[in-house]
This record gives C-alpha cells, sequence and structure tokens, in this order.
C-alpha cells in the first residue's frame, strides 16, 4: 500500500513543482531563473569541487588578480592544494579562518612550490613563505595571529613584487 501511495503520489508532487516555477517566472522575473538558480550560475567551482572567488592583491599601487579556491571547511583546508601537479600563475586558494589565530602549514602530499602568504584580518599581509619545499614535513608557521592563508604558485610573489604590507581582497 506504501509503495502504491509513492508511485501515484510521485506525479502530483512533479507537477506541482513545475507549476510553482512557471509561476514564478510570469511574475516579473524575465530570464525564467529563480533565484535560487541566478545564484548557482554565479558560482562557479574547480575541479576539486570549491568555489572559485576573484583575489586581487595590491602591491605598490599595481593590482594583481587571482581566481582562487575558497577552501573554508576543515577538510577543504587540510586537503588545500595536495596532490594537484600544477597550479596556474593567476590562480590560487584562500584558506579564511574563522577567528585570527597562529597558523602552520606544511607541504605533505603538495607536489609543486608554493608562495604562502599570511594575511592579517585587515588584509595586509603579515608574511609570506616563497617557494616552499614539495613534500617538505617541516612546518611553515606564521609570525603573529592571521585571519587568512593565500598560497599561489611557487616564486609568483617575488615575480609580481608582492611583500608583506602589501593589501589582499577577497569576496567573502
Amino acid at each position: 500500500m506504501t509503495g502504491f501511495f509513492k508511485r501515484a503520489m510521485w506525479p502530483i508532487l512533479m507537477l506541482s513543482c513545475v507549476g510553482l516555477n512557471g509561476c514564478y517566472a510570469q511574475a516579473g522575473n524575465t530570464d525564467g531563473k529563480t533565484p535560487q538558480n541566478q545564484a548557482a550560475a554565479e558560482i562557479t567551482l574547480s575541479e576539486a569541487g570549491l568555489r572559485q572567488i576573484p583575489l586581487t592583491v595590491t602591491s605598490g599601487g599595481i593590482s594583481h588578480s587571482f581566481t582562487v579556491e575558497l577552501a573554508k571547511t576543515t577538510a577543504e583546508q587540510a586537503r588545500g592544494l595536495m596532490f594537484r601537479t600544477e597550479l596556474a600563475p593567476d590562480r590560487g586558494m584562500i584558506f579564511p579562518f574563522t577567528e585570527v589565530r597562529m597558523a602552520s602549514f606544511w607541504m605533505k602530499n603538495t607536489v609543486i612550490p608554493l608562495d604562502i602568504i599570511f594575511v592579517r584580518s585587515d588584509g595586509t599581509i603579515e608574511s609570506i613563505a616563497a617557494n616552499t619545499t614539495p613534500y617538505s614535513l617541516d612546518p611553515v608557521p606564521s609570525g603573529e595571529p592571521v585571519s587568512a592563508v593565500l598560497e599561489l604558485s611557487g616564486g609568483r610573489a617575488a615575480e609580481l613584487g608582492i611583500t608583506p604590507g602589501d593589501k589582499v581582497e577577497w569576496q567573502q
């Protein structure tokens, strides 16, 4: 009896959902997208399934634009850029923290060298660990409590003249 009820009600539920979406589109939304669809259309995901966002580093009056993966959860932050065999010059990963804290990273299972950039709560760069050694288990610590860490391809910060005190801004 329960299986029959589910089979009988399924088409009715589907038609109800379709009808609601149609009603929304007729209520002044000319592109036919619901707000959820519009938000989803604006979010792009990396191959690793992480949200990609724009990030800018301003150094000496020059802005450098990147598209970075947002590692927000503990699991995403633990994996970071491990196992990646390449990272384009305009790409990276940002690790925002919920609270300002001392940060320490390592390169376990990280195939490529990275610049690890520690970012204060005001968005300024506290320090840069340049060209970190792939696969190293040595800790790479911040010099003071930070609110985020940015990882770029190894040597990219020096190539662009990015130094401590420069400003990092991203969509939060």
